[in-house]
């Protein structure tokens, strides 16, 4: 019996370069797995749609996929717009059946891309003298924000680097500018952007622009900005290793902080909400009312999901069969 496809899911980006280095990170891997069926669509805002990707790959005979999404922390994107996603797909094509993994981090491999990435940002400068600002997306949801603190203090952890601080680039605090303030407040006086971003992309750039706004109004501190993660060979294992684990169903997923399942200060209204996915527009098959989401940096959503739409208060990540 064949293997179940790889399908990467990724979110999307309105960065043709973003959009291009996924697509060619995809190309890569399926060239690397001969005999393992490999796809990769989004779920909005690029090409191709997720839908079309499966379509394809069913058309060429798969049945069973297990879907891996290319982010980074687990977020509302994770727990609740690629398995409605899925479960779409499962509708859409009767007889197929689809494992959902988890994000990509933190993890050990990203850690050591992440250094790397320092290091070339440092060009021989001293990593003891110099304050990282590891910059992450940013959401209404703690436990996706608590993720990018742990990368942080992992990457800060045994590689003599003078200090790690952690900013979001959106929807949550600190800003980037607020976190060079305080890398400045505490006594930095090189620091290094680091952006904790698989691909290139609109928020990305808006990383670096906002340092280098921040620099400009700050001649005694050196600011460098380093760039993303990349379609890095650790990155490539990463992604098997998660296929992998969805196969065994050795997902290990960490509820002890999630909204949908715990009362945390603040989010006590999260807990059995109807989960909310939003509009897909380049899903065919799914059509809400019009939206605009502007620079896409949305959450929370404010529509009634579909029927077939899993549920928060059920807190199923994943349609699994």
């Amino acid at each position: 019996m064949n293997p179940p496809a790889l399908l990467l899911v990724g979110h999307g980006t309105r960065d043709a370069a973003g959009a291009a280095a996924f697509r060619d990170f995809v190309a890569r891997l399926d060239a690397a797995e001969p005999g393992l069926p490999v796809g990769g669509g989004f779920i909005e805002l690029s090409p191709p749609p997720l839908a079309d990707t499966v379509a394809a790959l069913v058309d060429a005979g798969v049945r069973r996929f297990a879907a891996v999404p290319l982010v980074l922390v687990s977020a509302g994107h994770a727990k609740g717009d690629i398995p409605a996603a899925l479960a779409r797909e499962e509708q859409r094509h009767p007889g197929t059946s689809y494992a959902y993994g988890r994000p990509l981090g933190p993890h050990p491999k990203l850690l050591q891309v992440l250094e790397r990435r320092l290091d070339e940002a440092l060009a021989g400068a001293d990593r003891a003298g110099t304050t990282v600002l590891l910059v992450g997306r940013g959401s209404t949801d703690p436990d996706a924000n608590a993720e990018v603190f742990k990368a942080a203090r992992l990457l800060w952890e045994g590689r003599g680097i003078g200090g790690v601080e952690t900013a979001f680039v959106s929807l949550a605090q600190p800003s980037v500018r607020a976190g060079l303030d305080r890398c400045r407040a505490l006594g930095a006086r090189r620091v290094v952007v680091l952006p904790y971003f698989l691909f290139p992309g609109v928020l990305p750039d808006r990383v670096r622009d906002q340092a280098r706004e921040w620099a400009a109004g700050h001649d005694g501190t050196d600011v460098r900005c380093a760039g993303v993660i990349g379609p890095e060979p650790e990155l490539a294992e990463l992604v098997m290793e998660r296929y992998r684990e969805t196969l065994r169903g050795d997902l290990r997923m960490n509820c002890d902080s999630c909204v949908y399942r715990i009362k945390l200060p603040g989010f006590e209204d999260r807990v059995g909400r109807p989960q909310q996915p939003h509009h897909h527009p380049d899903d065919p098959g799914h059509t809400h009312g019009p939206h605009d989401h502007g620079p896409h940096d949305h959450e929370p959503h404010t529509h009634e999901p579909h029927a077939d739409q899993p549920q928060e208060g059920d807190h199923r990540h994943a349609p699994t069969r």
